[in-house]
């Protein structure tokens, strides 16, 4: 819904190690959007693709893509990290990534550890939190 309203373009489902994928309800996502889109006049959904596992997506990382993985270990501030051109944000699941998920994704030469700040965000939350900070860094926000 949040992202939505927010102008992502793609949402993509990553299965992780703590991922509770009997609460993935692809449906009432889609509902989400449409309700979102209404609400906000946007005039294109955003593309909500099938659940992937998290090897899957690191596997062939596009060259020319940023991978933005905030987790509750820390990281660095998004604003400094952030550089213009495509970039995709990765949020962990409650409970945050495993030790060896966080080591796969570090593996990617395209990722970057973000931090969101000194709280620990539900998932949703933290997606709303990483979009905002990706616009304002990319000059979306005044």
């Amino acid at each position: 819904e949040k992202a939505t309203e927010l102008g992502v373009a793609r949402l993509v489902p990553v299965v992780t190690q703590r991922t509770v994928v009997e609460r993935l309800n692809l449906e009432r996502l889609r509902a989400h959007a449409i309700e979102a889109a209404e609400q906000c006049d946007r005039t294109a959904l955003p593309e909500l693709a099938e659940p992937v596992k998290l090897d899957r997506v690191l596997k062939d990382w596009p060259n020319d893509r940023m991978l933005l993985y905030a987790e509750e270990e820390g990281g660095a501030p998004l604003s400094e990290v952030a550089t213009a051109g495509p970039a995709a944000l990765l949020v962990g699941p409650e409970g945050g990534f495993t030790a060896a998920e966080r080591e796969t994704i570090a593996g990617v030469p395209q990722a970057r550890r973000i931090s969101l700040g000194p709280r620990i965000l539900r998932a949703d939350t933290a997606a709303a939190a990483a979009v905002s900070l990706w616009m304002a860094a990319a000059g979306d926000w005044p």
